[in-house]
């Protein structure tokens, strides 16, 4: 960072992280509100519009793709679910870095008001979506907007200085554990109040069972874009808004390959990588769980809780501590051994206290990787294209999440979880041999 960033008041950077922390984990928590919901959904959805129009195209396309993976009891729903989670991640992949860009040369306030607004709008629709299309339609306005992490990231890089940027980092990861812990719990418990039925007059403009939910991700929405207008004070310093560059933005794989060569790039692609794994392995874990330990959506809670808490625990106190004291690059590598060991561990656990034993070591690898590769990615980028960079290396990763489930799935069914969680922790030993010769970065 330049001397003229870090000429941001003391008393200005506590209030932007405050507000960005909070930014971040509304905006997961109402993107994660939706998840307990994907089964119901569609039971509600076949009900209302059958096996015709968008939704019958789906569930055909869905159909063929089992065949093609083997025969599963719930494989409709769970490939529903996975394919509406990659439509919103695969938006997310395309609009991450066009948001983070603009934000080079507009400001972050700016650009993470527009985002955050349409974000606002999709679950207004949402709310009223009677129809399967009008909420598909609700799911992709909300993808194209949820790019606003990626400015929220670089607007973490502008308030911290180069030596607290994996600290800095660390606040992106609790809001993101957060809102992964918060967000599933308070859909399921919203999903047992029906709007629709306590208030049928309602249903003729579109309201719905799973409008409550709709409704309290518009709150938490409303409440982030009101608490961004009112305390989010500019990060962007001027000087080196002015000095961005002006560019057209085209496909993020296309503004990767075309990045210089150098350690920012090896890093967004390691992380590419490393995020392909983790989403199958995350995506395909409640198969595992109640294969081998018959365990039921209650004790499915649980483990994403303590996934949840061990994250947190990891990524607000112990990345802290280890970034100063060991480097990003080390605490990286640790990372992704405890990644590793993890899945490994709960692919051939044939115990309970196994199987928990390697969600914690999941849970604290990837607490120590999640924020030093992001802090990285930014030591390494220029000052000007911190919002470029970063957006690339959010919509890497929301292609990861596209991609990934699906695959694990696939996989799952044709060859069983042992495999399936072998061959993902295999795949975690590429990114750590692409971080060994990385640089330290600079400071």
């Amino acid at each position: 960072m330049t001397q003229s960033s870090t000429s941001t008041s003391s008393n200005e950077r506590p209030l932007s992280l405050g507000v960005i922390f909070l930014t971040i984990f509304i905006d997961l928590l109402g993107f994660t509100i939706i998840f307990p919901l994907f089964p119901a959904l569609l039971d509600h959805y076949l009900l209302v519009d059958g096996h015709g129009g968008v939704l019958g195209w789906l569930l055909t396309q869905i159909d063929q793709l089992a065949q093609l993976a083997g025969s599963h009891s719930n494989y409709r729903a769970v490939l529903f679910g996975g394919v509406l989670g990659s439509l919103y991640a695969f938006l997310q992949f395309v609009f991450a870095p066009i948001w983070g860009s603009l934000s080079d040369r507009v400001g972050r306030r700016s650009v993470l008001l527009i985002t955050v607004t349409g974000t606002t709008l999709s679950y207004v629709l949402w709310f009223f979506s009677g129809s399967f299309l009008l909420f598909i339609i609700a799911r992709l306005i909300g993808g194209a907007f949820a790019g606003n992490l990626s400015v929220a990231t670089a607007a973490v890089a502008d308030v911290t200085s180069r030596e607290n940027r994996a600290k800095g980092m660390g606040i992106v990861g609790v809001a993101f554990g957060l809102g992964f812990l918060f967000g599933p719990a308070i859909g399921s418990v919203a999903s047992f109040y029906d709007l629709s039925s306590g208030h049928p007059e309602l249903t003729k403009w579109g309201v719905n069972p799973f409008s409550l939910p709709a409704l309290i991700s518009f709150g938490f929405s409303l409440i982030n874009l009101i608490w961004v207008w009112l305390r989010f004070r500019e990060t962007l310093n001027p000087a080196e808004r002015d000095k961005s560059e002006t560019m057209r933005i085209r496909h993020p794989l296309h503004e990767l390959m075309n990045a210089e060569a150098g350690p920012a790039r090896r890093t967004n692609w390691l992380y590419f990588i490393y995020n392909l794994s983790f989403s199958g392995m995350e995506f395909s874990l409640p198969f595992l769980a109640a294969e081998r330990f018959g365990y039921q959506p209650t004790d499915m809670f649980k483990i994403f809780v303590f996934l949840g808490f061990v994250l947190i625990f990891t990524q607000g106190g112990i990345v802290r501590r280890a970034v100063p004291r060991f480097g990003e690059k080390r605490v990286l590598l640790t990372g992704l051994m405890g990644v590793c060991a993890g899945i490994a561990l709960v692919g051939i656990a044939s115990t309970s206290w196994i199987f928990y034993v390697g969600l914690a070591a999941i849970g604290i690898g990837s607490g120590l990787t999640n924020p030093t590769i992001s802090s990285l990615v930014s030591l390494y980028s220029p000052s000007t294209q911190q919002g470029r960079m970063l957006g690339i290396f959010r919509s890497l990763g929301s292609l990861a999440r596209g991609i990934g489930p699906l695959v694990a799935c696939s996989l799952y069914w044709w060859l069983g979880g042992t495999v399936t969680y072998l061959a993902a922790a295999a795949i975690v030993v590429v990114p750590w041999m692409m971080a060994l010769p990385l640089p330290k970065p600079e400071k």
